[in-house]
């Protein structure tokens, strides 16, 4: 059995709806679109970087339901009518920074900033999920994303935004 190239005239759509950032939002969509895609393209949120495109680095990382997923790994419509909080959600509606990013800022936890909001959503998901976590833990939870920022002592020292 050969497979079929698919052709422009092939083009489906379906339709997506979910909450971005508090806010409703709806389109069509091709079925093969990934999250990181569609926010980045159909809804310029370009905080949300593409950086390895195998899930590997965490700078594409978005909330998902409340919880941390790495948006090149998941289809816009396995978000269909979920609720994702990109970096650009983060600030409060007065420009305020989030605790974890004003941590981020003054611990010098930025390194070249290109995986910043990654590091930032991921890290505010391992504090979620471990509120009264020691060193010991955080450094357990790290992952291969936060290999440079968590390998020094910045990387905890923000784990607990005041």
């Amino acid at each position: 059995m050969s497979a079929c190239p698919v052709t422009p005239e092939d083009n489906v759509t379906v339709s997506l709806a979910l909450n971005v950032n508090g806010k409703p939002v709806s389109a069509d969509v091709d079925p093969r679109t990934l999250l990181v895609d569609f926010l980045r393209n159909q809804l310029s949120l370009t905080g949300t970087h593409v950086g390895c495109d195998t899930a590997q680095c965490g700078s594409c990382t978005v909330h998902l339901d409340g919880r941390a997923v790495k948006s090149c790994n998941v289809l816009a419509l396995q978000a269909q009518g979920a609720a994702v909080v990109t970096i650009e959600g983060l600030a409060a509606a007065d420009g305020t920074m989030h605790p974890m990013q004003s941590a981020f800022r003054d611990c010098h936890g930025l390194q070249c900033g290109f995986c910043t909001p990654g590091m930032v959503m991921s890290a505010i998901d391992l504090v979620n999920r471990h509120p009264n976590a020691d060193e010991a833990t955080i450094r357990a939870q790290a992952t291969a994303r936060f290999a440079r920022l968590f390998g020094r002592t910045q990387g905890v020292r923000i784990r607990t935004p005041r």
